[in-house]
């Protein structure tokens, strides 16, 4: 196997340490790239934030009397 002509004046561990670099740099992209994709809306938080407020009305025995 030839791989990388540019490549050919590293030794065994100098290549190991470039692919595992090339690797943690990718799974990295993913990652961050993942979490903005999905930070973007957060619909889950936010039925969340309205239960809450909804739930803290209810029990508030200050704002039940005005109503």
């Amino acid at each position: 196997m030839s791989g990388f002509p540019g490549l050919s004046f590293l030794g065994p561990k100098s290549k190991n340490a470039v692919v595992a670099g090339g690797l943690t740099a990718f799974v990295f992209g993913v990652y961050f790239y993942t979490m903005k994709a999905v930070g973007g809306t957060d619909e889950l938080q936010m039925a969340i934030d309205k239960f809450e407020d909804q739930k803290h009305v209810e029990t508030d025995p200050k704002l039940q009397s005005k109503a």
